[in-house]
């Protein structure tokens, strides 16, 4: 499987199957879009197919070149064709798919938790609109606190449970995470105690909307946190529209200064400032630039999932404005890497040369198998973005899964298996989506979120071109 497309002055060629790109000439590209074409008419697909490319030569195929000798001469075309099957030669142009046979095992496969995603407090001090947990509540009746004896519990049922893997992840989650600090410090500190006796090493992560940060918990933070996510969209006036507090009055004014505190204090790493887009600032490219121009360095802001209903809701008209958005964006970043100003755009960030391996590139995140997320009561569910629908409750951290019909679902749940998938060029960066924004816009964890799809795609294309332009940037110095 090919993609093709054009970006910023680069003709970009991408081999799915291999993972192979390809910045090519006009000639080679108009070549490959031919080929890939008619490749379905035998004596073209004998021609692309490695053990029978010498018996096709050049001349064999000028009827096929006809068009192309209009605008391209005779010379231009072989030497491009030569290149052509050069690369078909490697196996990195027109390669076959070598991984469908591999998640036939998926079920049968050996999975152990690798992370947890503690729901510390199901409770919080904003009322963003576009909030997917309710304010914290998490179509729960009551907001509640987690203990610290269900958190230690979660703890042992992750160390139990992750098999020989080192490395175990905890997010420190809500709602607003800082509402129950105390709780924090004391699971961090139970966590650390018995890493040695089992041989584990807790990476642990906060996610927190900044308005109860102070020097006390920066300070915490920063000694035993890997990471920390901070909210906040952008612009003064775009935060404040959707990150409200309970009274209605922005929250922007009483964050940005120790958002902009806590990533200095981590010399801008290990964090990133998150921030969600929605139909009210569709030049969401501005609120990049906001955040970069105020300092920030790892920026991460996305767009918002929300029911057709809600007049924030990004609809498919939307697209073509938010597709130009992420180009603006790409040139913006471009630019300030010249400068030596580097900014880290999460959307961006891509691995041509290494990567997940093929089990993650085919299934994702892990949701519902590697990664779990935890109430506060100690039920488990699939991700956050699960809990409180019943029908997906795994068990809980006492007793541990029960509900194996529902892990066995996530467990298949791969990019062979959702059917707009198998054809995407794009499936072995997002591998198959979120499961969540699937299951809740076609009511099937294999199915797909259409508008979501579509700017995954424009940002892998972004990200790719992006890394065609750093590496001209390599050469010129």
């Amino acid at each position: 499987m090919l993609h093709q497309y054009r970006s910023n002055g680069y003709n970009i060629v991408m081999d799915v199957n291999s993972g192979s790109i390809h910045v090519v000439d006009d000639v080679v590209y108009d070549l490959i879009e031919l080929l890939d074409s008619v490749k379905g008419e035998k004596n073209i697909r004998n021609a692309v197919s490695e053990d029978l490319i010498e018996t096709l030569p050049y001349e064999e195929l000028e009827d096929v070149f006809s068009n192309l000798l209009t605008r391209y001469s005779d010379e231009q075309l072989r030497e491009a064709y030569d290149e052509v099957c050069e690369l078909i030669s490697q196996d990195i142009l027109f390669s076959d798919d070598v991984y469908e046979d591999f998640v036939i095992d998926f079920k049968k496969r050996k999975t152990v938790v690798k992370a947890l995603c503690l729901h510390i407090s199901h409770d919080c001090n904003l009322a963003c609109r576009y909030c997917f947990a309710e304010e914290g509540k998490y179509h729960q009746s009551r907001r509640e606190l987690m203990s610290y004896e269900v958190g230690k519990q979660a703890l042992d049922f992750l160390v139990a449970n992750s098999g020989n893997r080192h490395n175990l992840e905890v997010d420190f989650f809500g709602g607003e995470p800082l509402m129950n600090f105390e709780v924090v410090k004391q699971l961090v500190g139970y966590g650390r105690s018995i890493e040695e006796k089992y041989d584990k090493k807790f990476r642990f992560t906060l996610t927190t909307n900044g308005v109860l940060l102070n020097d006390e918990i920066l300070e915490f933070a920063n000694k035993e946190m890997s990471n920390l996510v901070l909210s906040i969209d952008g612009r003064k006036e775009v935060h404040d529209l959707m990150r409200p507090f309970r009274g209605g009055q922005g929250s922007y004014d009483a964050i940005v200064d120790k958002l902009k505190k806590a990533a200095d204090s981590r010399d801008q790493m290990n964090y990133y400032v998150r921030g969600t887009f929605t139909r009210n600032n569709l030049d969401f490219s501005e609120d990049v630039k906001h955040l970069a121009e105020l300092g920030f360095e790892q920026i991460s802001i996305e767009p918002v999932v929300a029911e057709p209903t809600e007049d924030y809701a990004i609809r498919e008209e939307d697209i073509p404005v938010i597709l130009e958005q992420y180009d603006r964006l790409a040139l913006y970043l471009l630019d300030r890497k010249k400068r030596g100003e580097g900014v880290n755009f999460f959307h961006f960030m891509i691995d041509l040369s290494g990567g997940p391996c093929v089990a993650k590139r085919l299934s994702g995140c892990g949701s519902g198998t590697e990664y779990l997320a935890v109430t506060p009561t100690g039920e488990l569910y699939p991700c956050h973005q699960f809990v409180g629908k019943s029908e997906f409750k795994l068990g809980d951290v006492y007793i541990g899964v029960t509900n194996t019909k529902v892990q066995d679902e996530f467990k298949l749940c791969n990019v062979y298996a959702k059917e707009k998938c198998r054809d995407c060029f794009a499936k072995f960066y997002c591998s198959g989506g979120c499961a969540a924004n699937s299951y809740n816009f076609s009511g099937d964890i294999n199915g797909a979120y259409d508008i979501g799809c579509e700017l995954q795609k424009k940002r892998v294309e972004a990200a790719i071109m992006m890394k065609a332009a750093e590496a001209d940037m390599q050469i010129d110095k």
